[in-house]
Formats: structure tokens, C-alpha cells, sequence
């Protein structure tokens, strides 16, 4: 929802910077003096107890004897002074908030009872804070000029939306801006976050003219699932790239959990910025160096890539670039090679790349370049330029830029393989098109050109809802609660997973040696028997699992041996039985799971199972609740679809039925928020249907969680 109190910190008409100072290359004197520099287009109030003239401005004593109307408080005094400070800009009517002030939660337990009390504060009086510990907000905005920073240098005019949770790192950035050939629209850096964060920007750009793309430094997202919606929809408008930091694993992961153990809170971010159409970027440069290509390109049509260049070697580098990033190399036609031939010497290459040979003189890039942009077979562009022969790469450049600016239709990104004196040069230009020193910066750019264009593109994803049993899964882990378990036997998770729809082999459960062999004969040799033990997770560490029992005789010996090496380790007590199993013929392994992010919530998990699961890591891993393209994607991403796509003759595997088995997981661990971790391993793939059978199940749930949910069901609060 539109928050007008916003524009009172990105759009003022008049400006309080309270703590200010006369002293030189003080935070309050430097924000003065940039607010003055840049020439703010409202009103400027120092503030400051001993009044006089900052920065040529008549100063305050106080704040309440300001006698015009505030819009934003910039506010720089002491931390133990802040919460003052608040009250009389609520009793000023300030609603805008920017408080640079450190000393809060980033410095302990006291600081963090600090910004609670700041926080209630604000909340109280209606009011929106940026930070506090943050460095300031900007707007480059004609009707604005605002920059409430103290960065040293003054900000470059641009169409950047830029969060950053690090004050510093926000500076650096905003001293470079010129040398990147980028410019911001507006810039927050949001410090602790105590209420502004990078959600509360999202919404707020998202239909801000001025910002064509969001750039997000982030160190931790606070509200997944709000980001989550919120990023889903702007990303169909505009691309949103997040440099997230912070890739430790998480701590609650559960090491006995396959799932758990595999997963990690940088898995979570990843899964939740794909699933939103977040571009992720791993470094400072790969994250301006893409930006430069959304300032400078239009989304593409489609992926297929034409390249353009005066060296053979080069061409074909940026060839493998484009091919390995997954983008085609445009296939140029008929009619473009011969207008190609009529002007290129014989030597010259017509076929893509094209190769104009060291001798191109500027008029055959601007001929060439003219040629090819209207190539119906071509979606990009890359134009290559090396030194040869006294051609100028300044001159070169503002020759492709005029052809860019008549054909503005088409992304066309320049490869200079020059001096740095040219990017210098270029960084003190107006330029319509980005340039890069290397063919694979470039081939990386226009990949997320493309990957926006794909996600654009793509249908909305629906959660679907399947008929199943929850009563009994209520069931099933009430008496598990009761008993104190928070893990379920290997019955009890089997069960639970039938109730939701499931394909699971047949079984049975059999607590002596006369039910064993009637389980056996009823099912059909060969089977499978298994331990189900309230004591014991990893059944196989015990030798509690036998396969292939072909006869009564067989399945007598292997449970009497069973019980014998149970009672050899101390570890018969717990035994609760033995579940005797239809034994499914295949070679395909699945697993598929849930772990929990202490963070982001439950994780769904896909991939190469067995053995492999850990030794491979053939994984994937979407946050739940997934919608069908999102278990169509996990289905798809692993390396090991080509085996479930029936290599070497085998049977296809059913794959609308694997994906219907990850959804229908998803909607269990929806409903009972409390399930920790679940593991289907494997996930055997039946040579005979190609259906994905769960031939083995283990689920965990955090107790006391699970006990309060089930008092409430139990009440009136039944529905799930």
C-alpha cells in the first residue's frame, strides 16, 4: 500500500538536520554542507543548542522554534539524546524520520532496549524512521536534489533505486558512481532497519517513474514470505538485483536431517530471491556491471546474440561466453550476409560472429552494426572493438552510440579491449549503451537481460490444493506428541505421507515373527523388511534394513537376525516392530524433503537420492509453499533429469506425478507448520509405471510447537 509519510523522507519540501555542527568534517556539518552543494530545492534548518550560522544558514536552538512546517528530521545528536529528540519532533509534527545517530541494537543489549523504546516511539506518533546508525537518504530528482548523506562525493543522476544495509559500503558506492557510468534516482541506506527496510523501498518504488530498476544490498531479508510477494510482483515490472551477503549455514539445521544438512540459510536466500524473479549477484562489480546494461537496454525479445568484431580471437571468445551462459548465437540470414558482403572486403567473416578483419575503418561498424540491428533473426548485440591501425576507440564508440540512439529496439553492449584512459573518457560522457573491457562481462549481462525477459515471460504459478486426509495425520502425530517423541517411526512418517496422497509401497507392520510371515506371503515375495524403532533414526547404521526377500524361509532367518544384532548393540527395547514392504524394481533414486531455515521457514528439496544424495549434492531447493512452475523447475534443474527422462532405455519417469508428490508435500508441511524436517530417501522410480514410490519416510516436528497446534485443533480452532 502506498505510504504518502514516505514522500516526507524521499520527497521534502523543507528539512530539519538536527545536531549539526559548526566544526569542519563533522557528520551534522557534512550533511549541511551537501544539502547545500547539491542544491536542495526546499528549505534547510540546522538545528543546534548554540544557534548562529552553519553552512550559511540561520541555526535553532531548538527544533519547536523552527517556525515553518518540517517534512524530514535528519537527526545526528547523541544516542542517549534520540528519544528526546523524537518527542519534540512529534510535538513539531514531524512525520519523516532519518536518524544517522549509532549506538542502538549494533552495540549490545542496552542499544537494541534503545531501539525498541525508539521504535515505540515512532509508532506511537505515527511517524516513518529511516535507521538509525544508517547514512542517509538521496533523491536526484529535479523537483527534489536531496542528499541527506555524508558520502564525500556528490551523487550522479541515474535511474537506480539502491537499498543498502551497510552504511559504509553505501558511500563507497556513491563516491564511485561517476567511475561506473551509473547514476541513482534515489538511495536509502536503511542502517538498523528498525522500521524502513528493503520491503518497506520495494513497495515504494514500485511504481516510482524515476526508479527503472532496484538495486538491494542485503545482509538478511527480515520478512521472507512479505519480500517474497511483494518482489514476485515488481520483478514482472521492473528487475530487481540483490547482492545478499552472509552464505554461513544455518545453524538449527539438523545434521541427521539429508535435507537439513544440505541446506543452509545462503540455500534459503537463493530459493526465495529465484522464486521472486530476483536477480542474484555474488559481487560489487558483477552488480554494477549488469546494472549498467538495465540503464542502457531495452529487454530483449529473445536470446539469440549477434556479435560484431574487428579480431577473429576475440569473436570467438565472446562466442563461448555467450553459449555457455545460455543464450544462442543468432542464426544471421540470407538477405543480411549479402548487404554484409557488399561493403566488407572478401576476407571479412559474414556468418556470426561477424568479422569485419584488424583493417574495419569506423564506417564499416557503422554499416555493419546498421545491417545486423535489423536482422529479424537477432535479439542482442555485442560490438567488439580492438586497436588497430590507428582507429580510435573514443571514436569508434560515439559512432556505435549514434546508431544506438536511431535503433533504440535492440540491447547493444560494446566490448573495448582498450586502454583504461577509454573508460575514463566514457565515464565523463552522457552514453545510451554499456561498455566492458571483456567479452564474458559482457555475455553476462545480456544474460540478465534475458533472464528478466524469461521471467517477464513466465505464467503465474498456482498453489493447488489436493483432497486429503488431515484428521488422520492429526492423529498420527498427536500420539507422537503425547508419548514425548518429536520423531516419528518409519510407520508412523509412511502413514502420514499415504494420508496426503502419496504413493508409498505396500506394507504392513508386524511386531513378531507370525505376522512377519503373514505380511510377506499377503504382499508378495520379493519384499523388503525394515525396523521401525522409537529410539533408533538411521535404520540402516544398525543394519535394519534387508532387501530383496525372495521366501517365508528367507524373511524368518533375516527378522531372527535382526532381533539379534538389536539386542547385541542394546537397541531391541525401542523396537516397536518391522514393517514388511512390496519391494519396487528400479535403478532411479530419488529423494525429495523439507528442512526448516530458522529464518526463512520450511524448504522443500529435490534431487539424486541413495547413496548420493550427500556424496552428489544433485539438489535443488525451493521455499515452500511452491507453486506447479516452482516444482516443475525443481523437477527440471537437477542434472539428474536426463535420467529421469528414461537414458539408455529405461522407462520414463512419470513426471507430473513426481512434481504432484513435491506439492503435495508442500501442502502438508503448510498445514502443519510444525513438521522440522521430512525425508523421502529414496524416492524409488518404478521401471515398470515410472511412478516416483516413497519407499522409505522419516519426519520430525518441533514439539512444543506441535503441542500447541494440536490444543488449538482440538478446540475451536480445528480447521487447519
Amino acid at each position: 500500500m502506498y505510504d504518502s509519510i514516505l514522500d516526507k523522507i524521499m520527497k521534502p519540501k523543507s528539512v530539519a538536520v538536527i545536531g549539526t555542527s559548526t566544526k569542519p568534517k563533522t557528520i551534522g556539518s557534512e550533511i549541511m554542507q551537501r544539502l547545500r552543494d547539491y542544491k536542495f530545492n526546499g528549505k534547510i534548518y540546522p538545528v543546534n543548542p548554540k544557534g548562529g550560522i552553519i553552512e550559511g544558514f540561520q541555526a535553532y536552538t531548538s527544533i519547536l522554534e523552527v517556525p515553518d512546517e518540517i517534512d524530514l528530521a535528519v537527526i545526528v545528536v547523541n544516542a542517549k539524546f534520540v528519544l528526546d529528540t523524537i518527542d519534540q519532533c512529534n510535538s513539531k509534527g514531524i512525520k519523516g524520520l532519518c536518524i544517522i545517530t549509532a549506538g542502538f541494537k549494533e552495540t549490545g543489549s542496552e542499544g537494541a532496549e534503545l531501539e525498541n523504546q525508539l521504535l515505540e516511539k515512532v509508532k506511537e506518533y505515527g511517524m516513518r524512521v529511516v535507521g538509525p546508525n544508517c547514512l542517509g537518504v538521496l533523491n536526484t530528482n529535479s523537483n527534489v536534489m536531496m542528499d541527506a548523506t555524508f558520502a564525500e562525493s556528490l551523487p550522479v543522476k541515474g535511474d537506480i533505486g539502491f537499498v543498502s544495509q551497510s552504511g559504509a559500503l553505501g558511500g563507497g558506492i556513491l563516491n564511485i558512481l561517476k567511475d561506473l557510468n551509473l547514476g541513482f534516482a534515489q538511495f536509502v541506506s536503511i542502517g538498523n532497519q528498525a522500521d524502513i527496510n528493503a520491503e518497506t523501498m520495494l513497495e515504494y518504488w514500485e511504481n516510482d517513474d524515476d526508479v527503472k530498476q532496484i538495486l538491494l544490498y542485503m545482509e538478511s531479508i527480515q520478512n521472507p514470505s512479505n519480500f517474497r510477494n511483494l518482489a514476485s510482483r515488481i520483478t514482472k515490472k521492473k528487475p530487481i538485483l540483490a547482492l545478499k551477503a552472509g552464505r554461513s549455514a544455518a545453524g538449527a539445521s539438523a545434521a541427521s536431517s539429508h535435507t537439513g544438512s544440505l541446506a543452509g540459510a545462503d540455500k534459503a536466500a537463493a530459493a526465495l530471491l529465484n522464486q521472486c524473479g530476483v536477480i542474484r549477484e555474488f559481487s560489487l562489480k558483477n552488480l554494477f556491471a549488469n546494472a549498467k546494461a538495465f540503464s542502457n537496454c531495452p529487454i530483449p525479445k529473445g536470446n539469440r546474440v549477434a556479435i560484431i568484431t574487428n579480431s577473429g580471437g576475440p569473436g570467438i571468445m565472446a562466442t563461448d561466453a555467450i553459449c555457455e551462459a545460455g543464450m544462442q548465437m543468432a542464426k544471421i540470414t540470407d538477405e543480411t550476409k549479402e548487404t554484409l558482403r557488399s561493403f566488407l572486403p572478401s576476407a571479412a567473416s559474414v556468418k556470426n560472429p561477424v568479422d569485419m578483419i584488424a583493417s574495419a575503418p569506423i564506417e564499416h561498424y557503422k554499416q555493419t552494426l546498421e545491417t545486423v540491428i535489423k536482422d529479424e533473426n537477432v535479439d542482442m548485440i555485442v560490438v567488439i572493438y580492438l586497436p588497430f591501425l590507428g582507429l580510435k576507440d573514443i571514436d569508434v564508440a560515439e559512432a556505435v552510440m549514434q546508431i544506438k540512439a536511431q535503433n533504440p529496439q535492440k540491447p547493444i553492449v560494446g566490448v573495448f579491449m582498450t586502454t583504461s584512459d577509454f573508460f575514463t573518457k566514457i565515464s565523463n560522457m552522457e552514453v545510451n549503451m554499456p561498455f566492458y573491457m571483456y567479452a564474458e562481462e559482457a555475455a553476462e549481462a545480456l544474460s540478465r537481460l534475458d533472464k528478466q525477459r524469461q521471467w517477464m515471460e513466465k505464467p503465474e504459478g498456482k498453489i493447488p490444493c489436493y483432497d486429503v486426509n488431515r484428521e488422520k495425520v492429526k492423529e498420527i502425530i498427536a500420539k507422537s506428541v503425547k508419548e514425548g517423541r518429536d520423531q516419528l517411526t518409519t510407520l508412523e512418517s509412511i502413514d502420514v505421507l499415504e494420508a496426503y496422497g502419496i504413493r508409498a509401497c505396500k506394507y504392513g507392520l508386524a511386531t513378531n515373527i507370525n505376522e512377519v510371515v503373514e505380511l510377506g506371503n499377503s504382499i508378495g515375495y520379493p519384499v523388503v523388511m525394515k525396523m521401525t524403532s522409537k529410539t533408533t533414526s538411521h535404520k540402516t547404521d544398525v543394519g535394519g534394513v534387508v532387501v530383496n526377500i525372495r521366501s517365508e524361509e528367507q524373511l524368518k532367518n533375516e527378522y531372527n537376525a535382526l532381533l539379534k544384532r538389536l539386542e547385541d548393540k542394546g537397541l531391541l527395547e525401542g523396537l516397536e516392530g518391522v514393517i514388511v514392504q512390496e519391494m519396487v524394481k528400479g535403478n532411479r533414486e530419488m529423494v525429495c524433503g523439507i528442512a526448516t531455515d530458522p529464518q526463512y521457514g520450511p524448504m522443500m528439496m529435490f534431487g539424486l537420492g541413495g547413496v548420493f544424495v550427500e556424496a552428489l549434492k544433485d539438489v535443488t531447493f525451493r521455499i515452500a509453499p511452491l507453486t506447479d512452475i516452482d516444482a516443475n523447475e525443481m523437477v527440471q534443474s537437477v542434472k539428474a533429469y536426463k535420467l529421469l527422462q528414461g537414458a539408455r532405455g529405461t522407462t520414463p519417469a512419470n513426471i507430473a506425478q513426481i512434481e504432484e508428490t513435491l506439492l503435495r508435500l508442500s501442502q502438508l508441511v503448510n498445514d502443519f507448520k510444525f513438521i522440522d524436517e521430512l525425508d523421502i530417501n529414496p524416492l524409488l522410480i518404478s521401471e515398470k509405471t515410472g511412478e516416483g514410490i516413497a519407499v522409505d519416510g522419516r519426519i520430525k516436528v518441533r514439539i512444543n510447537e506441535a503441542k500447541e497446534f494440536l490444543g488449538c485443533m482440538s478446540g475451536a480452532c480445528m480447521a487447519v
